[in-house]
């Protein structure tokens, strides 16, 4: 019986809700069986009889015909035996043709163009300017028969012009979200690399690459840019997410190995990516900056670097994509790895021993054109090393860089040899993956239509095996056993821009074309790509009415944005018994995990109040959403949210099947890895016995860790130690009792319910053996117990050693991550210096604006005038920064705290500040003397929220550092600046000396 669906909309936010009364949605699998469709090995030699050269230099070909049963003859092509040319065939004479130097340059280049059909452009790129191989993007393509008949156009240009070989036409197909060719009919979907390497199938990376490759194939591609080896070493927080497989160098070698043999026994051209990682860059914010390593090569080589390593041993890997990043390590300074010759001469050729073509990221790029212009940024990436220099789509831009390599030549920055070198890498790769017969007969839907059944059993059976329950403490799966029928279910989605790869993305293009489209007010966004206007709630809507359906069941459906919780959610909160939030990559749109948290502290409420609340999260891009957040109680991972992904989350959701996907890479195997690592002894610090091994284990890790701890060698044993009365503290260490000497130290304190860490250090070496967990365990274990604990904190301004996880040190986050801490929502702390407080000079305007405000200030001493103050401080600061106040206030020689007033004597901010020398440079690094130069202190300003809190701040800053230079201060540090803050007194003539996050977590989220 058909399915009937009621449709119901809820005002402000269009909220939907679905009703199924009758729904049966059984549906039919056919099974795989494998089939190859692989191009030929062999090629047909070309006479000379049959080539005629015109006056502008093309030679034109005579056609060929295609063999009659075109199938037939790729089902019997042996592509498993092609192996690479030897060192000889790669010396073998040159055409003569290639001589020319325009002909010999064109091969050089891969381009493309905006546009489904063949430009004026483009044509002119391959008929004039010899262009040898071409970049096809979700911009040229529609259909797959459209495609094969697109690509078949450029071939017969390039024969035509007389071009020796066809092109070698590129396309990036990496499935999940990021498919350049979608054709629901013919092209099937399959789960990113993650989503395969979740399932824990190798075999199954292998019949998948397999089968994506034969599809694209099919079309006329000739050549995959994929797969992607990167190894995700900081996952949270990279861009490139699910496109990795994982954080493991050797599991993302298995995957990657995998999914080169299936590319390659498909007939076509594999390209390893993205060289040497894109799997733990650092943004650094501008739009000219591009983002960097900042690894050594020692490091890259131990991980980044295995499974590209790995991938060249197999001898099968037939191209690199040398990525753009820059590199910053004490041996390398490189602002573009693709043009430099340390990246790919160097390392990639003569250390990895790669021998395959080496292609540039696309110079095209707004950082490279600002700082070098496309033509010197050509030849620096041919003089590096590179093969193929990719220019994506602006035609001037293709010109400048023709003209740059010739210029190149020219100018003598290379020989012709060096061109000739990579011609000759060029030319046999088009050897080892098309020829004319191939390029000219593109088998397109005639071999799609057969191959279409089982590949989308295939893609079935993947996309079942990638979904991944991480946790589901209540039992909340599947849902008929965890809700009747009659209750409401309600789904909470963000709104995103559909992925390329989805009937969603084709229809609004289709209905955008056909100026159909009517785009609702409140949810609409600018397609970068297509320039298409699309509603992002549309992503999930039928993946609503298809869960409605699965479980004929009422579900109620509404989006959320950065707008956070709406009196709209809160009202089908309180309606519905079972809620899914959906995510897609949490730790890079914040407000997603803000809005989860947020409605998970509702319903645990309501919980509490009798009420049935139960809460299931669903990542839907990246799985380290809530991966390590216990809080969590039910987390479901689908690893992208195409309609494939959508309709498996539906089965797993309603029980047809029992999801058994994991997570993949180091999280796989935590388990395992905690059981095997050592467990050291953890003692009480002891002053008598310890200070002096302290003192030498603080000097060891300030020299030798990878971020600045310059700052903390001279500082004494004693700082930890504040001997105040209403801080508790203890601290534990990790030592030899044969040598005395300290392997590790961790400091800890308790106040007013708050347990904080203060300190970990471990001997350098002695890393990586336990030593920091051991000690980690045991300090949280002490302060969990504490009675009244309301919370853990990383990080504590007094003492300020660290006042949270340093920012420039992405492993250290990753640590406490991995040992059960949630990083995701951190409060940001800033140290700010002005080097040279002799030159400083007010800001101009500032006072005219400070005394517009009819702000004033005063400077006080003691604890006799400072009930208001600490009033002020204990309402918006930690209790620590207060223990701070209390220890400045009593110091009256030495410290003096600047009050900024409003109207009627009302205090809004206040500031403390310290003389050189002051006690509190006992317990702050920040302000120990370097050398003779004096430092001077503006510590910890606290800021009542208002439309004047930057100009409060500004003013307090102000009078802080104009006391600090009468009291002859060298310098001038500002510490514990909140938040964004910093950006406000950057502008005052500030530095940034460090920055940190501050973490707080509920203790048992932590405590295991």
């Amino acid at each position: 019986m058909a399915s009937h669906t009621q449709v119901h909309h809820h005002s402000s936010t269009s909220a939907l809700s679905w009703t199924t009364r009758d729904g049966s949605g059984s549906s039919s699998s056919s099974s795989y069986s494998s089939r190859h469709h692989q191009h030929p090995h062999s090629r047909p030699s070309i006479s000379r009889d049959s080539t005629s050269t015109s006056e502008k230099g093309r030679r034109h070909l005579s056609p060929l015909k295609a063999p009659r049963s075109l199938e037939r003859y790729y089902a019997r092509q042996n592509v498993t035996s092609r192996r690479p040319l030897s060192t000889a065939q790669l010396n073998m004479e040159l055409d003569p043709l290639w001589q020319d130097l325009d002909w010999a340059i064109g091969q050089m280049l891969i381009m493309g163009w905006d546009g489904t059909e063949v430009t004026p452009q483009i044509r002119s790129l391959i008929e004039d300017h010899h262009l040898g191989t071409i970049i096809l993007t979700a911009k040229n393509l529609k259909t797959a028969q459209e495609t094969a008949k697109l690509v078949q156009e450029l071939q017969t240009i390039a024969h035509k012009a007389g071009h020796p070989k066809p092109l070698l036409i590129a396309l990036d197909q990496e499935n999940g979200g990021v498919n350049s060719l979608f054709d629901e009919d013919y092209v099937c979907q399959f789960p990113s690399a993650m989503g395969v390497a979740a399932t824990g199938r190798v075999d199954l990376a292998y019949e998948v690459s397999k089968a994506t490759a034969t599809e694209v194939g099919a079309c006329g591609i000739n050549l995959m840019l994929g797969p992607v080896l990167d190894v995700l070493s900081n996952a949270r927080y990279q861009p490139i997410g699910v496109r990795a497989t994982g954080d493991d160098p050797q599991e993302v070698s298995q995957y990657g190995i995998a999914a080169i043999n299936g590319i390659r026994d498909a007939g076509l051209a594999s390209c390893g990516k993205h060289f040497p990682s894109y799997g733990n860059l650092d943004f650094l914010g501008s739009s000219l900056e591009v983002p960097i390593i900042t690894q050594t090569l020692e490091e890259l080589s131990l991980s980044a670097l295995v499974p590209f390593r790995n991938a060249i041993a197999t001898g099968k890997l037939d191209a690199m994509f040398v990525g753009g990043c820059g590199i910053s390590n004490p041996s390398m300074n490189v602002s573009h790895a693709c043009l430099s010759n340390q990246v790919v001469d160097d390392l990639l050729r003569e250390e990895l021993g790669f021998d395959g073509v080496a292609i540039s990221e696309c110079l095209e790029m707004e950082s490279l054109a600002h700082d070098l212009g496309v033509q010197n940024g050509v030849v620096m990436a041919v003089e590096a090393g590179c093969d193929l220099v990719l220019l994506c789509r602006a035609y001037d831009v293709q010109l400048e860089a023709i003209k740059g390599l010739k210029l190149g030549v020219e100018n003598g920055i290379f020989a012709k040899d060096r061109i000739f070198t990579s011609l000759k890498r060029v030319l046999r790769l088009k050897d080892t993956c098309t020829s004319w017969q191939t390029a000219l007969n593109p088998p397109g839907i005639s071999l799609l239509s057969k191959l279409h059944p089982s590949h989308m059993a295939l893609s079935r059976k993947a996309y079942d095996d990638s979904i991944t329950v991480i946790r589901d403490k209540e039992k909340l799966l599947p849902l008929s056993q965890s809700m009747h029928q009659e209750e409401e279910l309600l789904l909470l989605t963000p709104l995103v821009k559909p992925l390329p790869a989805s009937s969603l993305t084709k229809s609004i293009l289709e209905a955008k074309d056909a100026q159909m489209l009517a785009p609702t007010a409140h949810d609409k966004w600018l397609h970068r790509e297509k320039g298409a206007i699309m509603s992002g709630e549309g992503v999930f809507r039928e993946f609503g009415r298809s869960l409605a359906r699965a479980r004929h069941g009422k579900l109620l459906h509404t989006s959320y944005t950065a707008n956070g919780v709406r009196p709209v959610h809160e009202n089908l909160i309180h309606r519905a018994s079972c809620i899914i939030i959906v995510t897609a990559d949490a730790n890079r749109n914040l407000y997603q995990a803000g809005f989860t948290k947020h409605v998970e502290m509702m319903c645990s409420m309501l919980r509490t109040r009798g009420q049935k609340k139960s809460v299931i999260v669903v990542a839907v891009s990246s799985p380290y959403d809530f991966a390590m957040d216990k809080s969590i109680g039910t987390y479901i991972c689908t690893f992208d949210f195409t309609e494939n992904a959508m309709h498996a989350l539906v089965r797993a959701l309603c029980g047809v099947f029992v999801p058994k996907g994991t997570l993949p890479g180091t999280l796989r195997k935590s388990k395992k890895v905690l059981k095997s690592r050592q467990h050291w002894i953890v003692e009480e610090f002891d002053r008598e016995r310890d200070t002096q091994g302290l003192e030498e284990l603080i000097k060891a890790v300030a020299r030798a860790n990878t971020i600045d701890l310059g700052h903390l060698e001279n500082m004494p044993a004693g700082c930890f130690e504040l001997f105040n009365k209403d801080v508790e503290e203890a601290h534990f260490v990790v030592r030899n009792s044969s040598t005395h000497a300290l392997y590790g130290f961790a400091a800890t304190y308790f106040l007013e319910g708050i347990g904080i860490l203060g300190a970990i250090f471990v001997d350098p070496t002695k890393r990586n053996v336990s030593v920091g967990r051991s000690l980690h365990r045991r300090a949280l274990r002490y302060l969990a117990g504490k009675r009244g604990v309301k919370k853990l904190q990383l990080g504590t301004t007094f003492p300020g050693i660290f006042l949270g996880i340093p920012i420039d040190e992405g492993g250290v986050k990753n640590w406490f991550a991995n040992n059960g801490w949630d990083v995701q929502f951190p409060k940001r702390l800033t140290n700010l210096i002005i080097n040279d407080l002799s030159n400083w000079i007010i800001p101009e305007g500032l006072l005219q604006s400070v005394q517009r405000a009819n702000l004033s200030f005063d400077l006080i001493h003691g604890l006799d005038n400072a009930d208001l103050v600490l009033d002020l401080v204990s309402t918006h600061a930690n209790p620590e920064v207060l223990e701070l106040y209390r220890s400045a206030l009593q110091e009256t020689k030495a410290c003096g705290i600047v009050r900024a007033k409003g109207p009627g004597d009302a205090i809004l901010g206040t500031i403390i500040i310290c003389r050189p020398g002051s006690p509190l440079s006992n317990y702050i690094p920040a302000l120990v003397p370097i050398g003779d130069e004096e430092i001077g202190g503006v510590l910890a300003p606290v800021v009542k929220s208002g439309l004047q809190d930057t100009l409060v701040l500004q003013g307090l800053t102000l009078m802080g550092v104009r006391q600090n230079k009468a009291h002859k201060s060298a310098k001038t540090v500002l510490s514990w600046v909140q938040d964004d803050s910093y950006e406000h007194v950057m502008a005052m003539g500030f530095e940034i000396m460090q920055a940190y996050e501050e973490v707080t977590n509920a203790p048992d989220n932590v405590v295991d």
